[in-house]
């Protein structure tokens, strides 16, 4: 059972950081489209958004400080 519940998060978890990083490549694209036409406030905005899907990205999964347990 901790198994099958460890290996389901461990695919949510994967799958979120996926998910995140196809938003925010897909944001990126946008952005450079946008630039590329001079469009360079709405193309800002699409990189803000971008930068905060990477974030959500890196901090998907069990944290390190989590995993530490401090010594008596």
């Amino acid at each position: 059972m901790t198994l099958t519940l460890t290996k389901t998060k461990h695919s949510e978890t994967t799958q979120q950081r996926q998910n995140h990083e196809s938003a925010a490549q897909a944001l990126f694209v946008k952005a450079r489209k946008c630039a590329e036409d001079g469009r360079v406030n709405e193309a800002g905005s699409f990189i803000l958004q971008a930068l905060g899907h990477e974030r959500r990205a890196g901090c998907a999964g069990p944290q390190v400080l989590q995993l530490i347990k401090p010594r008596s």
